[in-house]
């Protein structure tokens, strides 16, 4: 057992070191130019479309609506990244983590539109007659025969890690979080989740995303207010927090305190590899469930798409990393969700530990339905549809485990399976990112011969 620990460590290492790191953003980066800083420029076109995207159009097929399919995408990426993972990349990486973190999203947009754009424009119907897609099936049917095995890599890698990242993983913590703040039994909280998991997702995607659609919304918004509550209590020291983030940024951030100090190295590496593992722009995930959404257009599933990135990263992860520094605890050498429920209780003390426990549960759960549909297409496109139903049992019976259970190595396995998800999905992007050039012209050519303002019209 100890030599498969070292072996998966060491793989974790590569396949999350500075080489994985630089082709996600490098190819951000190669596509946001690509596009002319395009997604930038349509992020309010974007917020419009996704408003007129809560009702499907006459024109247009798919299982659920825009807006339920970017909830459903949130439901999957808003999660521990966003209260652990963020405190862990301050803990680590110092306070410069956070401008990396948001160089990321800002790079990651222009990757997870054109993932989306992909997913819709290369979708297809299943046997159910049901629209499906993915890097897969862009892959396949945009490349071609040749680079197949890309694609079922891919699915592979998806598959399987779903079943820790988004699954054991996330129900773990969700019962460690109840068991501290309330004292519920581990075993009550896996039965539990398992049972609601069961209701929601043995009714496919189309219950998903009715079910994120009310849920995704009320927990940003609720996680929002409740830590704009801290930084009005912590105001005088917000242009303080500000000023620590662009600092070290750029200088290292010294030891103080239980904090061991960080290279500006460091700051680059924590700070992207959260931001990465909170938005999953680069992974190829977000097209999954934007493929089952109502659309004729696959340019406008990509504006919407890509505001999964902004809201993730530029603004649910900017609030926790705000709470953290303006509390004045991100020294003190605590680490991941006990360093962000310190700073909430800091602020209200009495009730901050239980305001960020029901946070990380709510955030924990909709991840499960998040990833649960992400799995159940990866096994779909490598077993057809007749692999959905075992898939659904074996992923509600194996909540209950991921409570119960100790789960370092199986972390550490899926998180390795996270990251090959992405070595496929990226090269798929840069091959196939002429067809993403042609079909954006075309979408804002129309337009502008119609004579209608960008992100007018459906």
């Amino acid at each position: 057992m100890d030599f498969l620990n070292t072996l998966v460590n060491g793989l974790n290492a590569l396949v999350w070191g500075p080489p994985m790191l630089v082709l996600i953003l490098g190819t951000g980066l190669f596509l946001l130019f690509f596009l002319r800083f395009m997604p930038w420029r349509n992020i309010p076109n974007g917020f419009r479309l996704l408003w007129q995207g809560r009702q499907k159009g006459d024109d247009e097929s798919g299982e659920i609506s825009p807006f339920q399919a970017l909830m459903t995408c949130l439901a999957a990426t808003v999660g521990t990244g966003n209260i652990a993972g963020v405190a862990t990349a301050i803990a680590l990486g110092g306070p410069g983590a956070v401008f990396w973190m948001w160089c990321t999203a800002l790079v990651g947009m222009a990757t997870k539109y054109c993932e989306v754009v992909l997913a819709v424009h290369y979708r297809e119907k299943d046997e159910r007659g049901e629209h499906v897609g993915g890097p897969m099936y862009a892959i396949k049917n945009g490349l071609g025969r040749k680079w197949a095995w890309m694609g079922g890599a891919f699915a592979l890698f998806g598959g399987l890690a779903g079943f820790g990242i988004g699954n054991m993983v996330q129900v773990n913590s969700m019962a460690d979080a109840l068991n501290v703040a309330f004292g519920v039994p581990d075993w009550v909280t896996g039965v539990v989740t398992m049972a609601i998991t069961g209701l929601v997702i043995l009714g496919g995607v189309r219950r998903i995303g009715k079910v994120a659609e009310s849920l995704v919304p009320f927990m940003c918004i609720s996680y929002i207010i409740a830590s704009v509550s801290v930084l009005i209590i912590n105001y005088q020291a917000i242009p303080g927090a500000f000023a620590l983030i662009f600092e070290h940024a750029f200088s290292p951030a010294a030891a103080a305190g239980g904090f061991a100090g960080a290279a500006v190295m460091a700051a680059i590496r924590y700070g992207v590899a959260r931001g990465i593992f909170s938005n999953e722009a680069g992974l190829g995930t977000a097209g999954i469930a934007q493929a089952a959404g109502t659309t004729s257009c696959a340019v406008r599933s990509g504006l919407i798409g890509m505001l999964g990135t902004f809201i993730d990263t530029l603004v649910i992860c900017s609030m926790t990393a705000l709470v953290i520094l303006t509390s004045g605890l991100w020294n003190s050498g605590q680490s991941g969700a006990a360093l962000s429920s310190a700073a909430f209780e800091s602020a209200m003390p009495g009730i901050g530990n239980s305001v960020l426990a029901l946070a990380l549960v709510i955030f924990c759960y909709t991840t499960i339905l998040g990833w649960s549909y992400y799995g159940e297409r990866c096994w779909e496109y490598l077993a057809g549809t007749r692999s959905i139903l075992p898939f659904r049992v074996l992923w509600v019976a194996a909540i209950p485990f991921g409570a119960l259970a100790h789960l370092e190595f199986a972390w550490l396995v899926a998180d390795t399976l996270n990251g090959l998800m992405a070595i496929p999905n990226l090269i798929s992007l840069l091959l196939l990112s002429p067809v993403v050039i042609k079909v954006t012209n075309a979408y804002f050519a129309e337009r502008r011969q119609q004579g209608l303002a960008f992100g007018h019209g459906r």
